[in-house]
């Protein structure tokens, strides 16, 4: 009794562990991998195909501004910290004007002086008229006396003008925001000597003024690729810190000479950012997309699936059944997935993107 029943119940364990094995080694068809024979095959299709060009640029306002002292001397007060939003008008910076102070007073004394001595001049010329109406005086001494009403006439001019300058020099020395905008940076400190701007120096920065409701992206771009770039071109962007935002901007400037950045040769390209995030700051590094060129309703396949024939011809594996057919194909445009076919192919036909008989396929 005990042998047949040990011999039943080995059956059931085995009959149990098949069924368990069956029902855990079925995958759904939706699951299950591609054969390689058909991930290894692409199909000639139509699309719209853009060719777009990628680079940096950094976020730059689309006005900023350098303001400079027209007078030197020690900073006697900074009104403004960076970041402050200022009107234009606004007091800026103070310079001590101590010494101008000093030179006022001396200009309007000399002023004084010079008024007196024209007065006294202007009646000494009376009395000289009047004498020599009456034949008292010759007329040498009539034109002295009208000469030295003369100079003492310009010397209270020019003492009039030096006070004016003393005065222009005073208005100065307080320096006013020039405009509206925000403050990006200020580089001076109080007690610090600063110099005035001059045809001879470029004077002391006291602080950069930006307008920040209008930005621009400054970039770089190749000497091939900028040819195929026009003004007023729109572009897209998006910032590192901003991945989710995308903004558009409109190209503004190409320059019109070369130059070398990072050892290459190329143009520099600006683009003013149409409607920009609130969160993006002067400084920012963005990507920009350029498309240079278009193709509509293009045959299209893999560039993985083009490769080099005979001299610069390119060729495509066209599948045959179980073979392939190899057939030179004219290339249009190419991005950076696909590739445009003129002609050499028809739609629908599916290609090879491995060549066959070679374990490493030379691309195009």
């Amino acid at each position: 009794m005990k042998k047949p029943l040990g011999i039943l119940l080995s059956l059931a364990l085995g009959a149990g562990g098949i069924f368990f094995y069956q029902r855990s080694s079925a995958v759904p068809s939706d699951k299950r991998s591609p054969s390689p024979q058909n991930a290894l095959v692409a199909k000639a299709e139509k699309r719209d195909l853009d060719i777009i060009v990628e680079v940096s640029g950094d976020v730059a306002p689309f006005f900023q501004l350098d303001v400079k002292p027209e007078v030197g001397g020690k900073l006697k007060a900074v009104h403004i910290e960076p970041g402050a939003i200022v009107k234009e008008g606004a007091p800026l910076v103070e310079i001590d004007d101590t010494d101008l102070l000093t030179e006022r007073e001396t200009a309007l004394t000399e002023i004084e002086g010079a008024k007196l001595q024209v007065e006294r001049d202007q009646r000494n010329f009376v009395r000289g008229k009047e004498l020599f109406d009456s034949k008292l005086i010759s007329r040498e001494a009539y034109d002295n006396l009208a000469s030295t009403v003369a100079l003492s006439e310009n010397a209270l001019t020019k003492s009039s003008r030096r006070a004016q300058i003393v005065e222009d020099r005073l208005r100065k020395t307080k320096v006013l925001a020039p405009c509206d905008g925000t403050v990006l940076s200020v580089p001076v400190t109080e007690g610090q000597v600063v110099i005035g701007a001059a045809s001879v120096n470029s004077g002391t920065t006291l602080m950069t003024i930006a307008n920040l409701s209008k930005l621009l992206v400054e970039t770089h771009i190749n000497q091939i690729d900028v040819a195929r770039i026009q003004p007023n071109q729109k572009v897209k962007l998006h910032a590192e810190s901003l991945r989710q935002t995308e903004m558009e901007a409109t190209i503004s400037f190409i320059a019109p000479i070369a130059t070398v950045k990072n050892t290459i040769k190329g143009f520099q390209v600006q683009a003013v950012i149409n409607a920009p995030a609130a969160q993006l700051r002067p400084g920012m590094t963005v990507q920009l997309k350029i498309p240079i060129d278009h193709a509509q309703d293009a045959l299209t396949v893999p560039i993985s699936g083009i490769f080099k024939g005979d001299g610069n011809s390119k060729v495509v594996y066209v599948r045959n059944g179980e073979g392939s057919e190899k057939r030179a194909v004219k290339v249009g445009l190419i991005s950076f997935e696909h590739a445009q076919i003129l002609n050499g192919l028809k739609e629908g036909e599916e290609i090879l993107l491995v060549e066959p008989g070679r374990d490493r396929a030379k691309k195009s």
